[in-house]
């Protein structure tokens, strides 16, 4: 006997249908994650060539501070604010200078002590 779609049951009914519905929601999802993704590189992409654009534009300006700075402490520059400001200051005369000669800084102890007592002779002892 031929059976007919009245006898079949509801989930041989909905079988097929219910497979392209799940692939059909599969590629729909795969599509919609694949534009999200490319979306999101875009806008990495935007945010990475603005922070680029901003470190150019920091170290330019770092160079021309390092450069004003070295200006700014030149001796020139500095003897010439010191004369605009009425300071007074100069270069001392020879007469102001002192000259300090020292001798060279001791060792410490413990580096001299171990060279003392290796020198010393029986002579040298405390009754």
């Amino acid at each position: 006997m031929a059976r007919n779609r009245r006898t079949q049951s509801a989930e041989v009914r909905f079988g097929p249908a219910l497979k392209a519905l799940l692939i059909c929601l599969l590629i729909g999802g795969a599509a919609v994650g694949y534009v999200c993704q490319k979306n999101q590189l875009n806008e990495l992409g935007r945010q990475k060539k603005q922070r680029e654009m901003q470190l150019e534009e920091l170290r330019l300006r770092n160079a021309q501070r390092a450069k004003q700075l070295a200006e700014l402490l030149s001796p020139l520059n500095l003897e010439r604010r010191a004369s605009e400001l009425n300071l007074g200051l100069g270069l001392p005369h020879p007469a102001q200078v002192i000259v300090v000669t020292g001798s060279p800084s001791p060792q410490p102890r413990a580096a001299t002590a171990p060279r003392l007592a290796q020198h010393a002779t029986p002579n040298d002892r405390e009754p």
